[in-house]
């Protein structure tokens, strides 16, 4: 939920915070050129549609760091 919680405040942050820094500081930097596109309308489209993708790729990575360290932790319990 705070991977979601930070994309939704600014795209790549969700990125940022399940340790992917790199992929995190490229989505901030195409949704800052996606809201410079906003003045051709363009980034009308553009901002929200990357915006979503943000923040659904930020719970899905989330959810796969979260499941690889449960099953990590069993496997480790037996």
């Amino acid at each position: 939920m705070l991977a979601l919680a930070f994309s939704l405040l600014f795209t790549g942050l969700g990125q940022i915070y399940n340790g992917q820094y790199a992929k995190g500081l490229l989505f901030v930097l195409i949704q800052i050129v996606n809201f410079a596109l906003i003045y051709w309308f363009i980034g009308l489209i553009t901002a929200p549609a990357f915006w979503l993708y943000g923040m659904i790729d930020a719970v899905d990575v989330a959810v796969k760091l979260t499941t690889q360290a449960e099953q990590a932790e069993g496997h480790a319990r037996v």
